[in-house]
């Protein structure tokens, strides 16, 4: 599957089969992280994150009141998201290339 691509080229893969074990949706979602759009949010979320920290004196010392991350990449049947392929990646979407369909972009 992974043969097929090029370093450097624009892959779109989308979610054929929700996978069972834990290891398989994070790596699935380790993929999902590889677009752009999803980046800019996870970015734009951790500046956000940062900017409403709260922080209270406790003892003398400053605590901080961190938010939950919000689940912006979520494994989910078709689900479709498109990253740019590099050799470093081909492994791990051959490990669950059962569960995706993989075409060019």
């Amino acid at each position: 599957m992974s043969d097929s691509f090029k370093p450097g080229q624009n892959v779109k893969c989308t979610i054929v089969k929700v996978p069972m074990t834990e290891d398989d949706k994070q790596t699935v979602l380790r993929l999902m992280r590889k677009d752009p759009s999803i980046q800019r949010r996870l970015r734009r979320s951790q500046m956000m994150r940062r900017r409403n920290m709260v922080v209270y004196n406790r003892g003398n010392r400053d605590w901080y009141k961190r938010q939950e991350v919000g689940k912006i990449a979520v494994v989910r049947s078709g689900s479709t998201w498109t990253f740019t392929y590099s050799i470093e990646l081909g492994r791990e979407m051959q490990t669950v290339g059962k569960f995706l369909k993989v075409e060019a972009a």
